[in-house]
């Protein structure tokens, strides 16, 4: 398994209005329910009128797509950074699934799947 790095730093927040939300500028997830309208943005296009935020998040893609018919391929990624004491934060696409963690915790958590045997692509 290949693991892509993220050069973009990120941030986790909660948007007042999907108005706000400026799909056009790079990496974005949106994530709206009854209770909430979840933002995971490039730390540098956060919205102004955000309820509350989490900066200073690193990411990683698993390469290639994913079929749907693949089976715990986020969970033995979860479960090698739990077992280093690393927490993660996951979005999914229709393509892939994206893994962030804390800053501060980013190379032990790239050097951690290097252990076990994934391929760590830095672009």
């Amino acid at each position: 398994m290949d693991i892509e790095v993220l050069k973009q730093h990120l941030t986790v927040c909660k948007a007042g209005s999907v108005k706000d939300i400026s799909l056009d500028k790079g990496f974005c997830f949106v994530g709206v329910t009854g209770d909430e309208i979840s933002l995971v943005c490039e730390t540098d296009n956060v919205p102004a009128n955000t309820t509350a935020r989490e900066d200073d998040w690193r990411g990683f893609r698993i390469s290639g797509e994913l079929d749907f018919s693949l089976v715990g391929i986020l969970g033995r990624i979860a479960n090698i950074l739990a077992e280093n004491g690393i927490s993660i934060f996951a979005v999914s696409t229709y393509n892939t699934d994206y893994i962030l963690v804390k800053e501060e915790s980013f190379e032990s958590a790239l050097s951690a799947l290097e252990k076990s045997g994934i391929n760590i692509i830095r672009t």
